[in-house]
């Protein structure tokens, strides 16, 4: 059984031209709108991906509701956070939101990499030959229930002769394609679809967490060279893997942040705001030699608000760090069993709001790998001071996913489904049939 046909294919964006474009990011812990203006760039060396300069025009957050892990579980309080964050993020900018880009990190994200190879008789490899390889790849067998969020073409092989990165007008008795499917559980992306559209919005593409937060936080030559992507989440940790400047691996695991804050919460008898407020201003996954004089005043479920409990920093430490360990060692073990070799995972990049918890670098640093940097979102305008940080970097990344949406392959019955940015509107349409017609 193939992979249906779900979710919307989004047409890359010409380079010569502008667009409005608006993206929602759908966390367990935050709901993010950001509207942008994307205008022609010249090409940069460290991102040299981009064809557009983006500026952001608008945005809007609100704390998540009805999304757990990722996935919505409350159809309408989805609905109501979403709305409160796009409305804001449309007076902000000025701007009606028609459709827009939206991120999955639930439904429980999944990599596969197919073979396929074609004859072509000692000819000159043509587009068409292309397109042939990569359809016989892209039929390849799949579970039921998954769908297909990205398919990239990792590389083509040309006889014996593999790493091709272009084979077109090379000549050789066999095409050989490799391509990469990151595929997410149907149910999980047709609810977040219904949530959107229930907003009376148009869903453009979805987009993989680990793959948006990849092309906003990683530099070229991390991307070309090998590198490890984590994102820390409220509801779920993703894994994004790249290697020779392609998403080569995707994988999440159901713990975040959030399960941190409810072993706070447990462990200390305190309310989940206390308990988070306690993680983010006191909370830390290594232990130094002043957390037993260094105190904090907690207000324990049932005593008396007058009188609250005052414990040393040492107990939140003695909660926080096995949870962490946790998480990074069912990192660790998923990028071990990945397959991709010691070199792709060596170096990590570290993002998303939980990454910010003091220590979890160092803690990183012995459990996985020796190279570790945070990575915030990289080469936008217009963010707040408060939006550059590692928990905004999904985010961004849905903003330059339309530049490099063009390198990814789907078969011509899927793009029935694709929209261009800009819309389907009226105008769209006469626009588009002037420019077939004439």
């Amino acid at each position: 059984m193939s992979f249906k046909p779900l979710t919307p294919r989004l047409r890359q964006i010409p380079a010569r031209k502008s667009a409005v474009l608006s993206v929602l990011d759908v966390g367990a812990s935050k709901i993010v709108c950001l509207i942008a203006r994307l205008t022609p760039m010249a090409a940069t060396d460290s991102l040299r991906g981009r064809t557009h300069r983006c500026k952001v025009l608008g945005i809007g957050h609100q704390r998540s509701r009805g999304v757990k892990a990722g996935a919505i579980v409350d159809l309408d309080a989805a609905e109501t956070a979403m709305r409160l964050a796009i409305d804001a993020a449309e007076r902000m900018a000025g701007v009606e939101v028609e459709s827009i880009i939206v991120n999955m990190t639930g439904g429980r994200l999944a990599s596969q990499l197919y073979n396929a190879r074609v004859a072509i008789a000692h000819k000159a490899v043509s587009e068409h030959d292309i397109h042939r390889v990569l359809e016989a790849a892209s039929h390849a067998s799949a579970r039921a229930g998954r769908i297909a969020l990205h398919a990239l073409p990792m590389g083509f092989a040309l006889d014996a002769t593999r790493g091709v990165r272009d084979p077109k007008g090379m000549v050789a008795h066999e095409l050989g394609a490799e391509l990469h499917v990151a595929s997410c559980d149907a149910a999980a992306a047709r609810n977040l679809m219904l949530a959107v559209e229930r907003c009376h919005l148009r869903v453009d593409a979805v987009v993989a967490t680990p793959y948006a937060a990849g092309l906003s936080s990683l530099v070229d030559d991390e991307a070309e060279l090998g590198s490890a992507l984590i994102d820390f989440g409220g509801g779920s940790t993703s894994i994004g893997v790249f290697v020779d400047g392609r998403l080569a691996h995707v994988d999440a695991v159901a713990v975040g942040g959030n399960h941190i804050t409810m072993d706070v919460a447990r462990g200390l008898a305190v309310s989940l705001a206390d308990a988070e407020r306690l993680k983010t201003l006191h909370g830390s996954c290594i232990s130094s030699p002043s957390d037993e004089r260094d105190t904090m005043t907690v207000a324990r479920v049932g005593d008396d608000l007058d009188h609250p409990s005052v414990l040393p920093k040492s107990e939140l430490v003695r909660i926080i760090r096995p949870r962490v360990e946790e998480i990074l060692e069912l990192v660790r073990d998923r990028l071990k069993n990945a397959g991709l070799g010691a070199h792709a995972a060596r170096r990590l990049v570290l993002t998303g709001g939980a990454c910010q918890l003091t220590g979890l670098p160092e803690l990183a640093r012995r459990i996985i790998s020796s190279q570790i940097r945070i990575g915030r979102p990289l080469g936008v305008e217009g963010l707040p001071e408060s939006a550059k940080s590692p928990a905004f970097s999904a985010a961004v990344g849905l903003m330059v996913y339309p530049q490099i949406a063009g390198i990814e392959h789907f078969e011509p019955g899927r793009r029935a489904h694709s929209s261009s940015v800009g819309g389907d509107g009226y105008v769209a349409r006469v626009g588009r049939w002037l420019k077939e017609s004439f």
